[in-house]
């Protein structure tokens, strides 16, 4: 009979963990668990960072290759993006943990015989360095061929266990990030609801400054009203915002509503914080003068733009 253990970073999680409803996942995360069999040890380890697609780095022990496919499969079912190194470590214990590969040791001997006999060594070999080299100590071919049945059945088990260890932490960390993102989505939304008086009063402040500005450039020239109405209303129109701040608040939306926890959710949540940005790019270059009122929109698009700067860098560590 074997026996799992799991091991990971966060304390006390939760009994109803795994009943939760699907929510954000982090990219980070640390688990690792451990089989214990007659005669030998299985630890699994999974370290998980950020990483715009998945990146698998998996290790075996010499020997147990075979299990690769196995294993990268369960993993690709489980973890769609991140950085992972997986490492599998295979301790002996008991009898079988100092036993000699006498085929191997005979072989580096005879090399090793015929290397004196061609150059004219007498020095004996070191017996002590002979099983330190690679093959010598541990259980020979035919051993881990018959193993590799149960270590597979006992792999899996200790993998998927520390999948879920992995899986519980990286829900954790994600739950703490769409917390702090959803205070920041609000505090975009209270600014961005500010700007829409101070853009309504700009207006006729923008036209006067245009008439003041003709009247500057024609001097004693008497201006036509119709053609003066006619040029503010086509300045007042190319620096009018409501549209940005319209795609903008569908954009917080969008946003909130991934937040509940969509598949993917990661690169559709940077891909909604560049549209978000361009909205806060366009607002800031249509922000009309030095008066008041375009020195407070200039000031609240500025402060939009460290916000959505501040959900990217939460936004590239989740799944």
């Amino acid at each position: 009979m074997s026996t799992v253990r799991s091991q990971s970073t966060p304390a006390n999680p939760s009994k109803g963990a795994a009943a939760k409803p699907k929510s954000l996942k982090s990219m980070t995360g640390y688990a690792q668990a451990r089989a214990v069999e007659n005669g030998w040890t299985l630890r699994v380890s999974v370290r998980s960072v950020n990483h715009r697609f998945l990146d698998l780095h998996l290790r075996v022990p010499d020997g147990f290759e075979a299990l690769e496919p196995r294993i990268r499969q369960i993993i690709r079912e489980r973890i769609r993006r991140g950085h992972l190194d997986v490492t599998l470590r295979y301790d002996l214990a008991g009898p079988a943990a100092v036993g000699v590969n006498e085929e191997v040791a005979a072989a580096y001997l005879q090399a090793v015989h015929a290397l004196q006999k061609q150059f004219g060594f007498h020095t004996e070999p070191d017996m002590a360095s002979i099983l330190r080299l690679p093959g010598v100590i541990g259980p020979p071919a035919a051993s881990l061929d018959e193993e590799l049945t149960r270590l597979e059945s006992v792999a899996v088990p200790c993998l998927m266990e520390a999948l879920d260890q992995l899986d519980r932490m990286r829900e954790q960390e994600g739950e703490a990030l769409c917390q702090d993102m959803s205070r920041r989505l609000s505090h975009i939304a209270d600014l961005a609801a500010q700007v829409v008086p101070l853009a309504e009063r700009a207006r006729p402040a923008f036209a006067r400054r245009l008439e003041l500005r003709l009247k500057d450039l024609l001097g004693e020239a008497q201006l036509d009203p119709a053609r003066l109405a006619q040029e503010a209303a086509l300045a007042a129109e190319r620096s009018d915002v409501s549209e940005e701040l319209a795609r903008l608040a569908s954009h917080v939306r969008q946003f909130e509503s991934l937040l509940s926890g969509a598949a993917d959710a990661g690169k559709k949540l940077d891909f909604l914080l560049q549209e978000m940005q361009r909205e806060a790019n366009t607002l800031l270059s249509k922000t009309p003068g030095t008066e008041d009122e375009g020195m407070e929109i200039t000031r609240l698009g500025i402060e939009i733009k460290s916000e959505i700067e501040k959900l990217r860098e939460q936004v590239q560590n989740i799944e």
